[in-house]
């Protein structure tokens, strides 16, 4: 959102209602649901997020967590609402761990988002596949495909100013690096299970546990995996974004294990930095990585363990064919993924609704 709102601001008026966020309307749940299941929380939020957008031409939502402000905004303030599908609730079934019966509520606010928005937009043609599988009622004609981009003037290669050696990475020696939230979605624990075999070095940048269940499985498999060896580093609280963008841009390989990504924008993050990647072959990542060219595709399944492992070792044993990846990847970033086209793409959406 930080960088279409800020491609989009040279194009139309733009006014951002947020949870949080510098430059937003920040909107904050009821005090009276502080201790109140957190869908219940958003939707407290999506409420006073409807009532403040009265002037708005048309009202443009992302994710669960704002659609239904979008939606009844529309509904209040006859304009239309397009929603932008970055996840799908009937595909994260294990958001119910971390939400109980709230996943019923997440699922609930954005059916009926979808089901009435003017637009909806997919983040990759994986991901409008995926819309179609989960509401098949949805008018294809309203369904439009616009990716998410990258800054390649902020995500590129940079120079070492030390951060790898705070870290107690050494950077003369190959090392893979992961960038996620600890959740199921991102594969973290195929990771960890993979990395016995790896050679080099393993940076994990893992925070925001969902539930304490899955910190625990993954704490316990981190703690195994640096007792049977060296080099394994784990990040447990998010980087500034500067250092970074230095971790990204001198790792070997970037490792995205995901079971569900609509586009995977963490991917395209590694590219803009010059960095090969080793990312699942799920929904709109193969969109993003061209397998064989900027890094390698893995197949989910029985074996998945394996099969990471045979496409991240080949990299870290050899650095060059690496970065001739890398380098390919850049190039894609830069060419396919710029913020200004997928900003005029947008607006293209805005004017088909109105």
């Amino acid at each position: 959102m930080e960088y279409l709102t800020r491609s989009l601001a040279s194009l139309v008026d733009v006014s951002v209602h947020a949870f949080g966020g510098e430059g937003a309307t920040v909107h904050s749940p009821d005090p009276g649901l502080a201790s109140a299941n957190p869908a219940l929380r958003t939707l407290s939020v999506d409420l006073r997020m409807a009532d403040a957008v009265g002037d708005c031409d048309v009202l443009h939502s992302h994710t669960w967590y704002a659609d239904l402000a979008g939606h009844l905004g529309s509904l209040l303030h006859d304009v239309p609402h397009v929603v932008t599908t970055h996840s799908l609730e009937p595909h994260r079934p294990w958001k119910a761990e971390q939400l109980g019966g709230g996943y019923r509520i997440s699922s609930w606010a954005e059916k009926v988002a979808l089901h009435d928005a003017a637009a909806v937009i997919a983040v990759s043609n994986g991901m409008r596949d995926s819309v179609l599988d989960a509401y098949p009622e949805l008018d294809p004609a309203r369904l439009h495909v616009v990716h998410n981009g990258i800054d390649t003037e902020e995500y590129r290669p940079v120079p070492s100013t030390g951060v790898l050696a705070r870290l107690g990475i050494d950077e003369s020696q190959p090392y893979a690096i992961f960038v996620g939230r600890i959740t199921r979605q991102k594969g973290v624990e195929a990771l960890l299970r993979s990395a016995v075999s790896w050679p080099g070095q393993l940076l994990v940048c893992a925070s925001s546990p969902d539930t304490p269940e899955i910190a625990a499985s993954v704490g316990a498999l981190m703690k195994e995996l640096q007792t049977s060896r060296t080099g394994v580093v784990w990040v447990s609280e998010m980087l500034p974004r500067a250092e970074l963008i230095e971790v990204l841009a001198l790792a070997t390989v970037f490792v995205c294990p995901s079971i569900y990504e609509p586009l995977g924008i963490v991917n395209l993050e590694a590219m803009a930095c010059g960095t090969a990647v080793v990312a699942s072959r799920v929904g709109g990542i193969p969109e993003v990585v061209d397998d064989g060219v900027s890094g390698f595709l893995v197949d989910l399944g029985d074996g998945f363990d394996e099969r990471l492992a045979q496409a991240v070792v080949p990299l870290l044993e050899d650095p060059a064919r690496a970065a001739e990846l890398g380098a390919a990847g850049r190039r894609r970033a830069v060419a396919d993924f710029g913020w200004d086209a997928i900003a005029a793409r947008t607006v293209e959406v805005y004017r088909s609704v109105l």
